[in-house]
């Protein structure tokens, strides 16, 4: 086993770690069946895509982990890879998650300019009516923007980490494969 596969393995939630967890119990039955915890060409890209998703888009940890385990029920996602893929939303990333998603979210719906208003706002020391208006008129949009924003990146980023881990999956079998013939050629 390669230092990559064993730290990997090292990392990955265990499932007696799932096992103790409170969110998880109405639903251990179905959870922990055997077919999500295989590595498998089909049930890895899925938990990528999974955890990718569910991890930038709900950015709340530990509710990260459980969405995962739940949804990898219909789609059939390796639950340790989905769950270890939402830890690339950890505190050191999620602002510029969260600053791309208003970025995002204001280039696609074009509403309003919700954070030029915010920053506006702070750099004139305005008073509080002004903060008032904003928070009922202008705020309810910029969080729609950013939603939506979040919503794109989180999509997006499942696509292309399926994508990606697909073609790495199929990228290592074939050089296993390759070596394999070598090794049968160079004995016989």
């Amino acid at each position: 086993m390669s230092k990559f596969n064993t730290w990997l393995h090292r990392q990955a939630p265990t499932r007696d770690s799932f096992e103790r967890s409170r969110f998880l119990r109405p639903f251990a039955q179905r959870v922990f069946h055997p077919a999500l915890w295989r590595f498998t060409r089909r049930s890895v890209p899925r938990g990528v895509a999974l955890g990718l998703l569910v991890g930038i888009f709900l950015l709340i940890p530990g509710v990260q982990i459980a969405g995962v385990a739940l949804l990898a029920l219909p789609f059939r996602a390796n639950i340790p890879i989905g769950a270890a893929m939402t830890f690339l939303s950890m505190p050191a990333t999620t602002p510029f998650i969260l600053l791309g998603s208003v970025y995002v979210g204001e280039s696609v719906l074009r509403l309003n300019n919700g954070s030029g208003r915010f920053y506006e706002l702070i750099e004139t020391s305005a008073p509080l009516s002004a903060w008032g208006d904003y928070v009922w008129n202008e705020a309810p949009l910029a969080l729609v923007q950013g939603i939506a924003g979040l919503a794109i990146i989180s999509i997006a980023a499942a696509v292309i980490g399926y994508v990606v881990s697909a073609w790495f999956w199929r990228w290592r079998i074939s050089a296993k494969w390759r070596r394999r013939s070598k090794s049968v050629a160079s004995r016989g």
